[in-house]
């Protein structure tokens, strides 16, 4: 449906473009006899008509030239977008116009197999009701997510970072949320992968197909009040544009052995060095000092919440080696 309205589109506005050139051109004969028998012939004799000829003129003038250079402007501007691969950007509270057009590119994505994401939490993208790539990532086959270690230094940093509402523990609840929502798209027979990084985030990165989402993980700002951008790669020239870069970003993180992988059905996290080998075993718990986790409102919260509760706080045993 998608392709015919695309192609319908296409006809119709290259219809109307075709009607109204023949329809400027039937038209100039008759302009021209009118400014040269009867217009002019009147104006040369009234010199206030004249004059008025002559305001009316430069002006039109003054507004096609401005229209000319705004327009030359914007080609620069748009050559210069088109080789950093940038198809979107948005600024964060642009209003509803701007999550229209993200909401319109979202609906062209075609389905991709593989999503890729890296992030803070992972509440934003998957539990949030407003999140627009909820869907989309859904319908990709396999789904590999970094998320920052709810017990390294990283993600206490990061909340020390945030307004006072943000704390360690509420960091922690949106993890457990994100798993909680991962474990239910595996049980949909999703491929579904989960590693953890120690470090302070700095980029969120969301890749989909031939498209990559990125926004800035500013220290002291929530994610969603940075600016978003969206690059597309292109395959003429692929080493144009700034796709390859923020994808070689992710894949380098991921393949990176000093990240732990998490294990869905242990509920530990899986260390292996560099060629892969599993070298030992932790339980996923992060000690929480006090305090009550932020519950999550039920309409947000994924079916399998319930039963992925309380992952982070659960008794950690020692590391086991392999």
């Amino acid at each position: 449906m998608h392709n015919l309205w695309t192609g319908l589109r296409q006809i119709l506005s290259h219809g109307t473009i075709t009607v109204l050139a023949v329809a400027i051109a039937f038209s100039l004969p008759g302009i021209a006899n009118y400014i040269l028998n009867e217009w002019w012939p009147e104006v040369q004799n009234n010199a206030n008509l004249l004059l008025a000829t002559e305001v009316v003129l430069a002006s039109v003038l003054a507004l096609l030239f401005n229209l000319a250079k705004i327009a030359w402007d914007h080609r620069r501007r748009v050559l210069t977008a088109r080789l950093a691969s940038l198809v979107y950007a948005r600024n964060a509270g642009a209003g509803w116009w701007s999550s229209r057009r993200e909401r319109a590119l979202v609906s062209q994505l075609p389905a991709a197999r593989d999503a890729f994401l890296l992030t803070l939490t992972g509440y934003d993208t998957f539990v949030a009701e407003d999140s627009l790539m909820r869907g989309v990532i859904e319908k990709a086959y396999e789904i590999r997510v970094m998320l920052v270690n709810p017990a390294g230094k990283g993600l206490r940093q990061r909340a020390d970072s945030l307004p006072p509402e943000i704390t360690v523990l509420t960091l922690h609840t949106e993890i457990e949320a994100t798993i909680a929502y991962l474990s239910a798209l595996r049980k949909f027979g999703k491929k579904v992968a989960l590693k953890f990084y120690d470090e302070e985030p700095f980029w969120k990165l969301l890749v989909l197909g031939d498209y990559v989402w990125v926004q800035h993980c500013h220290s002291g700002f929530a994610v969603r009040q940075q600016p978003e951008y969206v690059f597309a790669l292109q395959h003429r020239e692929p080493r144009h544009g700034l796709f390859v870069p923020f994808y070689m970003v992710f894949l380098n993180r991921w393949n990176d052995a000093r990240h732990p992988e998490y294990d869905f059905d242990t509920n530990e996290l899986v260390y292996r060095d560099a060629s892969g080998k599993e070298t030992g075993r932790d339980a996923l718990s992060a000690p929480i000092d006090g305090g009550t986790a932020v519950p999550l409102p039920a309409s947000q919260a994924p079916a399998a919440a319930a039963a992925e509760a309380a992952l982070l706080r659960r008794p950690a045993p020692e590391r086991t080696a392999l």
